[in-house]
């Protein structure tokens, strides 16, 4: 064995002693602790893909997106093709609003396992997101003044939101993405079945609540007390939802809505969760799922 043979070996059993400890720390829920082993790893050998795969899940875990998709991108390099970095790259690209690359990644995944239905499915929410988003290089900054004049009128809303928004002087499309959901449940008559209604509409453009107030997402208004099953214990309803087992999608969405607790999560309803940028059937059902193992599930309306 030449002498740089022997140094890449001695390398890589670092790095896999390195990786081990990380797995380690994960598994007792210590993720700073794993972050710097991964680290390690990569600097004692680059290449090491388990460790690539690792620390790129726990970035993308804590919404650090952009170091998230630069350690997938180079996972993705390579071959054979990594079906798991390709669809977690494939969400962190819809959620940053780059459909194509989405696109290319689902498609790599399609081309080398056709009947992969997560994919077949994920390809469907991004053609879909793409055909709602409004496309800012088709709109100059006169024209997206114009539709931000759209009346409130011209939406398909219930008389009730109409009647509510009317009452509040909101009468522009413009009026309501300058306006917060705490302002609108403030808002006597105005209830959840009229927010979600308002929300979901919002989020078929695209758009949300709020978000020409401040760049990022607001916090969850205000809401009325919900009654839990009486046998479901404190120490279950005060579970992070952090130790639910859910897939990336779903856990970035709860991130968005401010949702920390299970009991948190069970005092939202379907309306609400399906209203969420990028959040499907697929994520609602995992979410139900999850809830019944505790006897618990997402509210109803009244």
């Amino acid at each position: 064995m030449s002498e740089v043979s022997a140094a890449l070996a001695i390398d890589e059993r670092a790095a896999e002693e390195f990786y081990q400890k990380g797995l380690d720390a994960e598994k007792q829920c210590q993720d700073e602790l794993a972050i710097g082993y991964y680290e390690q790893a990569l600097a004692a050998y680059p290449d090491h893909e388990p460790a690539i795969f690792r620390l790129a899940l726990l970035y993308d875990r804590r919404a650090e997106d952009a170091k998230a998709i630069e350690l997938y991108e180079r996972l993705c390099a390579s071959q054979p093709v990594h079906v798991n970095a390709l669809m977690n790259l494939a969400i962190l690209y819809e959620d940053n609003n780059h459909y194509e690359e989405a696109r290319r990644c689902l498609d790599a995944v399609l081309r080398a396992y056709p009947n992969h239905a997560r994919a077949r499915l994920y390809m469907r929410d991004v053609e879909s997101a793409r055909s709602m988003m409004y496309d800012d290089e088709s709109y100059g900054a006169d024209n997206r003044g114009l539709v931000l004049e759209i009346p409130i009128s011209d939406f398909e809303l219930s008389v009730r939101s109409r009647n509510c928004l009317k009452k509040m002087n909101i009468r522009t499309l413009g009026d309501l993405l300058k306006t917060t959901e705490q302002e609108l449940l403030s808002y006597k008559n105005f209830g959840e079945t009229s927010l979600n209604e308002i929300k979901a509409l919002l989020a078929q453009k695209g758009l949300r609540l709020g978000q020409l107030l401040e760049p990022g997402e607001l916090p969850i208004g205000r809401r009325s007390p919900v009654t839990l099953p009486d046998n479901v214990s404190p120490e279950i309803l005060s579970k992070s939802v952090s130790e639910l087992e859910l897939s990336v999608r779903s856990r970035k969405a709860l991130q968005r809505l401010n949702i920390n607790t299970v009991g948190e999560l069970a005092q939202r309803t379907e309306q609400e969760l399906l209203a969420c940028k990028n959040f499907g059937q697929t994520s609602l059902n995992e979410i139900k799922h999850q809830l019944a193992q505790y006897g618990l599930s997402l509210r109803k309306l009244d």
